[in-house]
């Protein structure tokens, strides 16, 4: 039972990280271009617009994205409860994996938002209003 517990404990980190550190991002941004904390790739380092931009954007997904993992993640481990460790472990493994792919993968929608949103150079993109 103490197996069961740690797997489920360690299921609901991956969930829990995204809301955190998606609400820092989304919220509290760093405020400068850096090389150690923050959404760090070549166009979301471009200049502070696309710095912002990315992380605000990337914040909001991943607090969402946390918070909809997080229940699934908690109930695929109940009708296992009193399953054997090797099966608990199979299950939080390949749990654990899909949550990892969606971390990884949010970073897809992001840098496609950023591409929609700035030029090559990091310029914004303007965008003209019908009257």
């Amino acid at each position: 039972m103490w197996f069961w517990w740690f797997m489920l404990i360690s299921s609901l980190l991956i969930p829990a990280l995204m809301i955190t550190a998606g609400w820092f991002m989304w919220k509290r941004p760093p405020k400068k271009i850096n090389s150690a904390i923050g959404y760090r790739t070549s166009r979301s380092m471009k200049n502070i617009n696309t710095w912002q931009f990315a992380h605000h954007y990337c914040g909001q997904l991943w607090w969402k994205i946390g918070w909809i993992m997080l229940l699934p993640s908690f109930v695929i481990y109940l009708p296992f409860y009193s399953g054997s460790e090797n099966t608990i472990g199979i299950i939080g493994s390949i749990l654990v994996t899909l949550q990892c792919a969606v971390l990884i993968l949010s970073i897809v929608p992001t840098e496609l938002a950023l591409k929609r949103s700035f030029t090559n150079d990091g310029t914004q993109k303007t965008v003209f209003k019908e009257k």
